[in-house]
């Protein structure tokens, strides 16, 4: 376990409630002082690696917000993101869509069609 160095690029996960869709945190480490690192978007670390769990093995805390954690950045956390994001697209656009009757049969006749295969 490694503390952090410039250039590091690191995420943070955040949920309001079990309900809610996992909203993914990007930053960069842009300056260390002795015992911090701050990321590009003002977070700053506790610069001392710590067993984790909550999405990798290894977190960082912030710094008087102990329980929050950023981790390295991984293959599987960007795409977790791009899958959440996806998500939320979606999820947004019906909230946000008034649908047309015609829409709406459109949309029936394929969910019908679906349940019939």
């Amino acid at each position: 376990m490694d503390t952090l160095k410039i250039g590091d690029k690191l995420y943070n996960v955040e949920q309001n409630g079990f309900n809610d869709f996992a909203r993914y945190s990007f930053s960069e480490v842009v300056r260390l002082t002795e015992t911090l690192a701050v990321l590009k978007n003002g977070v700053r670390l506790i610069n001392r690696p710590k067993q984790s769990y909550i999405m990798e093995d290894v977190g960082y805390s912030v710094s008087r917000k102990k329980g929050t954690h950023w981790h390295i950045v991984s293959l599987k956390a960007i795409r977790n993101a791009q899958i959440e994001n996806e998500k939320i697209k979606v999820h947004d656009w019906f909230e946000n869509k008034q649908f047309t009757l015609k829409e709406k049969q459109y949309i029936y006749k394929l969910f019908k069609g679906e349940e019939d295969q």
